[in-house]
């Protein structure tokens, strides 16, 4: 599950780059270890359940950072009409091969250019603004609320805390990448200066024989209905 930014420069930010470049190299291993990651999830399960509940059966939802689709195949099997858009090539390639049925696009999380204003009735950035700095924060959340239309509903994840965690080599491969943690007043009062309206936030403790070392947020947010 991956994003972060493009401002469209040549050569790309060097963050971008680098979680392109993470993910493509480790794709492969990175799907296999999380296949089934879900199943053994009841509280993400549960608050997937719900958002979808709360966008409503057809409603359609951009999976943002999907990865190789996992959370993308199930908000699917809930009734959402969703699509999924990633950095990683290697990781859509996994995402379509799983899940034949359902679209998958290249691209960033903040250069939505295939979604006109007001065109999603739901966006989730499942675990993948993690690699985003914080100073472009805004903007994504920017992006978010545009494309939302009014009423439309966000879900975000993330792992809590403040200091990031450095992933090297991953199964043996050569490459490395932070991953941030945040804490969920923060990002609240992120979205909140975005123009969203808060509906919900959960927090678990983490499962360390999941490999958790901190705990997970999981927060909702809405675009009002009037300005």
């Amino acid at each position: 599950m991956t994003d972060t930014t493009d401002h469209t420069t040549d050569p790309a930010p060097g963050f971008l780059t680098a979680t392109r470049t993470f993910y493509d190299t480790v794709a492969e291993d990175y799907a296999e270890r999380f296949r089934d990651a879900l199943t053994t999830m009841p509280l993400e399960r549960a608050v997937l359940t719900a958002y979808a509940e709360l966008v409503g059966a057809g409603g359609r939802v951009a999976d943002l950072g999907c990865g190789p689709g996992r959370t993308t195949g199930f908000l699917a099997s809930l009734g959402l009409d969703v699509s999924g858009l990633d950095l990683s090539e290697s990781m859509l390639a996994i995402a379509r091969r799983e899940n034949p049925g359902i679209r998958f696009e290249q691209g960033s999380m903040l250069k939505l250019d295939g979604h006109a204003d007001g065109s999603l009735d739901g966006v989730v950035s499942f675990y993948s603004s993690i690699h985003t700095p914080v100073g472009e924060l805004p903007a994504l959340f920017a992006e978010f609320h545009r494309v939302l239309t009014p009423g439309g509903h966000l879900l975000l994840g993330f792992q809590v805390g403040d200091e990031p965690r450095h992933h090297d080599r991953p199964w043996g491969h050569p490459v490395a990448l932070d991953f941030e943690r945040r804490r969920p007043e923060q990002m609240a009062e992120l979205l909140t200066s975005a123009g969203f309206t808060m509906w919900s936030s959960t927090v678990r403790q983490a499962e360390p024989d999941r490999g958790e070392s901190t705990p997970q947020a999981l927060l909702i947010a809405h675009r009002p209905t009037k300005a």
